[in-house]
């Protein structure tokens, strides 16, 4: 195992005010005229729950009712959530993105399976059950993905309830159709190009196995992260597809832009594979995807930053993007936090 520098909390806490996380920063400086995100304060939430689990400590639990309380701030009477959020304490959307929505519900479903007070997981759990109807509707993949994730920490906590694992199966068999249309011999994949936060869909499948049992969601998960490794895996370093272009079938991949939030997913993508499978290979990717914020990426440059305890935003043509946001400081902690899970 790598060995690696003790986890930070100290940007996160700088990016930090008594409303929530903001969303971006001018090199290491909070840019308090750009807002908050639903989006970012539900990864945040995420990875202050991994945190708590670990150390725990008084001064993540501080941040951890500040990024939930945004939460509740954020969802509409309907169910559906806000993204967009002003520095004044404006709604800047009238409704958000199909990803912050999942993203939301992922992130109650790590509540509600903590060992924080009720009162805390029933918050959690009032925002889940209202919003989980809009997530099971919602056309993005990556959503349901999100809801998937949010709902096999929801069963842990109520294994009781009949209905979860139900609903698991639902949006599960949802994402598996996709994958029965568009995947062939060449192309394993979900859809017909490869965009962002990849890992999720196979991630989901290795979850969501885990909690129904079903082989092929193991079968596909394993066949479709395998196409994924071997496009992103290049001469032994992680190269995410880069957001200037994607990678659509049939065409040329994007190199540049590489996001921190790419390196996070697929760490967190491999770790699930090695959980369900027991396949020590998953364990020796994800040490390989991980090392991209360490400099094990196309540029050798260092994308997390030591001193600050922040993130670059992530790698250009030219080298880093110096600007250190709220999206890659929380992608670096919750893979550090899942590389620092396995030796628990």
């Amino acid at each position: 195992m790598l060995n690696l520098s003790p986890v930070k909390l100290d940007f996160l806490k700088a990016l930090t005010d008594d409303t929530a996380l903001l969303q971006h920063a001018k090199f290491t400086t909070p840019k308090k005229q750009e807002g908050y995100t639903t989006d970012d304060n539900a990864r945040a939430l995420i990875a202050c729950i991994k945190y708590h689990r670990i150390y725990g400590g008084s001064e993540v639990r501080k941040l951890i009712d500040i990024y939930l309380s945004l939460l509740l701030l954020m969802q509409r009477s309907d169910g559906r959530f806000h993204n967009l959020l002003s520095y004044e304490r404006r709604f800047i959307d009238q409704i958000g993105s199909e990803d912050c929505m999942g993203r939301a519900l992922w992130a109650c479903g790590h509540v509600l399976n903590s060992d924080l007070s009720t009162e805390k997981r029933l918050t959690a759990k009032e925002i889940f059950d209202k919003g989980l109807p809009w997530a099971s509707a919602s056309p993005s993949l990556r959503s349901k993905a999100s809801a998937i994730l949010g709902l096999c920490h929801y069963q842990e906590a109520c294994p009781e309830d009949q209905n979860i694992a139900k609903s698991i199966k639902t949006l599960t068999n949802q994402i598996l159709s996709n994958y029965r249309l568009h995947a062939s011999a060449d192309w394993q994949w979900f859809e017909p190009y490869l965009t962002y936060i990849n890992g999720r869909l196979p991630q989901t499948l290795f979850a969501a196995y885990e909690k129904v049992g079903d082989r092929s969601y193991l079968e596909t998960g394993e066949e479709s992260l395998g196409f994924i490794l071997k496009v992103q895996i290049i001469d032994n370093q992680f190269v995410p597809i880069g957001n200037n272009g994607w990678y659509s079938r049939g065409g040329q991949r994007a190199m540049y832009d590489q996001q921190s939030v790419e390196a996070f997913c697929m760490t967190e993508a491999t770790l699930a594979a090695y959980h369900a499978t027991g396949k020590e290979e998953y364990r020796e990717k994800a040490q390989i995807i991980f090392e991209w914020f360490l400099g094990r990426n196309s540029k050798g440059v260092m994308v997390y930053n030591a001193e600050t305890g922040g993130c670059y935003d992530g790698i250009t043509p030219s080298g880093l993007n110096l600007n250190q946001g709220a999206e890659a400081t929380v992608s670096y902690l919750l893979a550090r936090l899942d590389m620092e899970a396995l030796t628990q």
